[in-house]
């Protein structure tokens, strides 16, 4: 996501775009990119401490972006209806 400080013409656009779509009660939008990774085998400390290298270094720019790193975990089966 974008720091705070820095200026956001498209979520200013969507804001302004809510109300005429009959929404109400957002104060603020805040546009940004998001970047999911699968990661095939164990999820260990070391993996995520490469994700974490891998946003800091290419998926962002730190300079005028933060960024935060989320594990979630997928199932271990799917289950299909027929």
């Amino acid at each position: 996501m974008p720091k705070p400080e820095i200026l956001d013409p498209q979520g200013k656009a969507v804001l302004g775009a809510l109300p005429r779509l009959g929404f109400t009660g957002v104060t603020d939008v805040r546009q940004g990119k998001r970047f999911e990774l699968e990661i095939d085998g164990e999820l260990t400390d070391d993996v995520v401490e490469q994700v974490r290298q891998m946003a800091a270094t290419l998926l962002s720019n730190p300079v005028i972006e933060d960024y935060t790193v989320s594990v979630e975990t997928l199932p271990t089966s799917v289950e299909t209806v027929s």
